[in-house]
C-alpha cells in the first residue's frame, strides 16, 4: 500500500492532528492495525501509542488532559523496504539527505538548532529531527547517516528554551 505521510507542524502528521483526544487518534490510525497502549504510569501522568505501519513505526504522545501532544515517526530499519513515505515540502525524510530536507526547513524562514550532533529541532513549531541509529547505513564525512532515522511533531512550545 503506497501511502504518504505528509508532517504539518505544529499540526501533525497525516491523519493526526495536535489536540484530537485519544479515543479521535486511536480511531484515525485504526486502518494503520493495532495499537500498543503505554501509560499511564507513575511519574508520566500521559499516555503514549505505539504501533507500526508498512514498516514505518510510530509513537503518539498524549498530555495528562488525554490530547495528542506530539507523534514521532521512525524509519523502517536497516534492509527493511517501505512503500510509505514521510514527506516534509515534498521530501522524503527518511530516504533525501537530511541536508535537503533542511534546507526546505529553511527555506520557509525557520531556524534550526542542534543540542547534539546527532539531533536537530526548529524550535517554535517543534519539529525535531535525529540520525542516531547503530545500523548500517549510508554515512556523510562526518559519520553521521545521510538521511535522518526519526522525526517528531509537536505543539508549537515542546522545544521551548532550545
Amino acid at each position: 500500500m503506497n501511502l504518504d505521510l505528509t508532517l504539518d507542524p505544529p499540526n501533525g502528521v497525516g491523519p493526526l492532528r495536535l489536540g484530537m483526544t485519544f479515543d479521535e487518534a486511536r480511531a484515525a490510525v485504526l486502518p494503520w492495525g493495532e495499537l500498543r497502549v503505554i501509560g499511564p504510569r507513575q511519574g508520566r501522568p500521559a499516555r503514549r501509542a505505539a504501533g507500526t505501519f508498512d514498516g514505518i513505526g510510530h509513537t503518539a504522545f498524549f498530555d495528562e488532559r488525554g490530547h495528542l501532544d506530539a507523534v514521532e515517526l521512525w524509519w523502517p530499519g536497516e534492509g527493511r523496504v517501505t512503500a510509505t513515505r514521510v514527506l516534509f515540502a515534498g521530501h522524503d525524510v527518511f530516504g533525501d539527505p537530511a541536508e535537503v530536507v533542511l534546507d526546505a526547513v529553511r527555506e520557509r524562514g525557520w531556524t534550526v538548532t542542534a543540542p547534539d550532533s546527532q539531533s536537530l529541532v526548529v524550535p517554535g513549531v517543534s519539529l525535531g529531527f535525529t540520525r542516531q541509529t547503530s545500523q548500517r547505513v549510508p554515512r556523510d564525512a562526518n559519520g553521521r547517516p545521510v538521511s535522518f532515522t526519526s522525526v517528531l511533531v509537536a505543539g508549537e512550545g515542546y522545544y521551548h528554551g532550545l
